[in-house]
């Protein structure tokens, strides 16, 4: 189970690491209607194979889905997938915010407890 699990997290992050890929995915939430494959590639300076070539990472880590009607293929976003990354990233903020929130505190208290040093006193010109 962990090991699909973590097959599954993998997939799920390495498809969101291209940002040609989480524009698309930017692009498909800005719509709640499926956008053709062609509607969904307009405005990216990039190859229709190559958007197909970045579906198929996305439909493959689950982040999407595809359905044909006739010769047109229309795209979703399934934010099921996209939980469990965000489920796993929860569980890893919640350990660095424990971890900060005490180095704040140690920080604060180390302050507290410091002496304060007086810096010294201007001399005179004449002084010298």
């Amino acid at each position: 189970m962990v090991k699909y699990q973590e097959a599954e997290l993998n997939d799920i992050f390495a498809a969101l690491a291209d940002p040609t890929r989480r524009a698309l995915l930017a692009r498909l939430e800005q719509d709640e209607d499926a956008l053709s494959v062609s509607e969904l590639a307009e405005p990216f300076d990039v190859s229709l194979p190559a958007v197909m070539k970045h579906l198929n990472v996305l439909s493959g880590a689950g982040l999407i889905a595809r359905q044909k009607t006739g010769r047109t293929v229309r795209i979703r976003l399934q934010p099921e997938k996209m939980a469990h990354a965000m489920e796993w990233l929860r569980r890893y903020e919640r350990f660095w915010t424990d971890r900060l929130d005490r180095l704040a505190a140690f920080v604060e208290n180390a302050a507290k407890n410091e002496t304060p040093t007086h810096p010294a006193a201007p001399q005179d010109q004449e002084d010298r």
